[in-house]
């Protein structure tokens, strides 16, 4: 569309700011398409695609930046929105009558993050990787970053899970890009892939350090260990109303503090839930290195542990 990390928006004043999430679509297999359809036939199929894109998109909040061809590019103040529109899009792809009954795909990508908005639109290496993860997918997938994934959590439209693809190697990306795909039905809901995540016993000695170093820092005047309290106290409300950074100013780290929560064994018992297991603790500890990389803004990383925590 533009030049690598740089698309226009001249004619978006308002282009969503801060923490963003960027849609690139396009058809798979134009040429195909024009060979089928022939001249006339591929004009009306591009121009109902057109169409389905904008209105969509547009519906969930999105603002179009630029276009060409069956191309387009979009931007999303809202991680949820723009999965709902991708989604929403897809299903009306599938649903929509073509010329000569033809099979018209989409291919999608997305990612989040915080590019640089000048006078001339979006720039950086978020808009990159956001092209270069919808051109690695093929028609009718919608592919997700990582920073994307963490953000939307569970937090899917009816029918929808996500599968986890590995790391793919994408142009111009220095390294693998873990990448995820939002697996969508046209009507009925989709069951569940995996159980929902629950505690690990074994992690309370971890997160006890966890906040213990935050606990030294807040100590130190580090302004950035607020948010990591934060999560470790909504942990512990999980966990029983363990408060884990009050226990993590006990003497003895390396074992688990006596509780009227811990079992024996060391088993904790959240409030009216199982017992633990460890998923919940791997789930957690991912969204950590997420934010500590810089992959999370604080306000993404609470609202993604918050949400995790809600479905445990």
């Amino acid at each position: 569309m533009a030049a690598a990390g740089h698309i226009l928006g001249a004619a978006m004043p308002d282009l969503p700011s801060g923490t963003v999430t960027f849609v690139f679509s396009d058809l798979e297999g134009s040429t195909r398409l024009l060979k089928e359809l022939g001249d006339e036939g591929y004009v009306q199929m591009l121009a109902r695609h057109r169409r389905l894109v904008r209105e969509t998109l547009a519906a969930h909040g999105g603002s179009e930046i630029d276009t060409q061809g069956d191309a387009f590019f979009y931007s999303f103040a809202r991680a949820r929105a723009a999965v709902a529109a991708a989604v929403e899009l897809q299903r009306r792809h599938d649903e929509e009558q073509w010329p000569r009954g033809a099979r018209v795909r989409v291919r999608l990508g997305l990612h989040t993050g915080e590019p640089v908005v000048g006078e001339e639109g979006y720039t950086g290496l978020d808009v990159v990787r956001a092209a270069r993860i919808a051109a690695d997918g093929r028609g009718g997938q919608i592919l997700l970053s990582e920073a994307t994934r963490a953000i939307v959590g569970d937090d899917l439209p009816e029918g929808v899970n996500v599968r986890e693809l590995g790391s793919r190697t994408l142009k111009d990306i220095d390294k693998p890009e873990p990448l995820y795909e939002l697996v969508y039905t046209a009507d009925a809901p989709l069951p569940a892939l995996a159980q929902p995540p629950t505690f690990d016993p074994t992690s309370i000695s971890a997160w006890l350090n966890i906040a213990a170093e935050a606990a030294q820092a807040a100590d130190s005047g580090d302004p950035g260990t607020a948010i990591e309290q934060r999560v470790l106290r909504s942990i512990g409300e999980k966990m029983g109303g363990l408060d884990l950074v009050e226990l993590a100013k006990l003497d003895k780290l390396d074992k688990p503090p006596k509780s009227k929560h811990l079992k024996e064994g060391g088993v904790v018992e959240a409030k009216g839930g199982p017992p633990a297991r460890a998923a919940l603790s791997d789930e957690i500890n991912r969204l950590r290195e997420l934010h500590d990389a810089g992959a999370l803004t604080d306000e993404q990383y609470q609202r993604a542990v918050d949400r995790t925590l809600g479905e445990a």
